[in-house]
């Protein structure tokens, strides 16, 4: 039986709106954040479980959406790319080079086909336990990208210089 898994991005941080790239800072919402957030919880409330990144933001994302009205498991697989020296530098700053890590480790930190490897472990995981089941996952850009690679076939390569256009979540079904 396939799973659905819906895939929304954290809400707005204070980094997302003076345009720093977080990477594996913990972030923190922004008043806009916490709105958007309490109407995730508003969209999404027929999910049979919420699996969200262990940084500070996905996890208050998920917090103010359900107020410890989900079963919630965090899961380090679910984090943002690791940009090593370049977390908390201009989101134009990290932008420019992303395509240069989508094999190579950005210095002290990770590939973007780590992070895919990362959510195709994570994905095995659901497979095992959440066969017929609803799962929203809360995670970050690099997260939503190892999906659409993933489950959808769309090179990385393309990914990584796409634009980021929000909407309410992504849906994907998993064999």
């Amino acid at each position: 039986m396939a799973i659905k898994v819906v895939y929304e991005t954290h809400s707005i941080t204070v980094d997302n709106e003076i345009g720093v790239a977080t990477g594996w800072l913990p972030g923190e919402l922004s008043e806009r954040g916490r709105e958007l957030a309490a109407e995730l919880g508003v969209r999404r409330r027929e999910v049979d479980v919420v699996y969200c990144s262990d940084l500070r933001r996905a996890v208050e994302t998920v917090e103010v959406a359900f107020g410890g009205g989900k079963e919630v498991r965090l899961d380090a697989r679910l984090r943002e790319c690791d940009y090593g020296s370049y977390n908390g530098r201009p989101v134009s700053e990290v932008a420019a080079l992303r395509r240069r890590h989508i094999d190579t480790p950005w210095p002290g930190g990770q590939s973007y086909r780590q992070v895919v490897a990362a959510t195709a472990a994570f994905l095995e995981g659901l497979r095992e336990e959440w066969q017929g089941a609803t799962v929203l996952v809360v995670s970050h850009s690099a997260n939503r990208w190892a999906l659409q690679h993933l489950l959808d076939g769309t090179p990385l390569e393309d990914l990584v210089d796409a634009p980021f256009e929000w909407r309410p979540g992504w849906e994907y079904e998993v064999a």
